[in-house]
């Protein structure tokens, strides 16, 4: 029976979902220990969504509104504006 007390860490529970799904595509896998795997492999996922989200969480807080302004910055009306023809570049123009 898994150890619930402690979670898993990422990598630990990737290895596990691994290793049951080469199990069980092996065909190997006994019918009697396809549902304990399909347990573990249940837990092993949760710890790795777990992870992720929280992952996504962090990126999409404090970061996430640093990385918006980096972005919003780039798009800025001030750069467009600065991109457009500029006056000086239509004197070497001769038409």
């Amino acid at each position: 029976m898994p150890d619930v007390s402690s979670p898993l860490a990422y990598r630990d529970a990737y290895a596990k979902l691994s290793r049951i799904a080469a199990e069980l595509e092996s065909g190997e896998a006994d019918l009697d220990r396809v549902l304990p795997l399909l347990e573990e492999a249940k837990a092993a996922y949760a710890a790795c969504h777990e992870r992720i989200e929280a992952v996504r969480a962090v990126l999409t807080g404090s970061w996430g509104a640093e990385v918006a302004g980096a972005d919003a910055d780039e798009d800025s009306p001030e750069q467009e504006s600065s991109e457009q023809e500029d006056p000086d570049d239509a004197r070497d123009d001769p038409y």
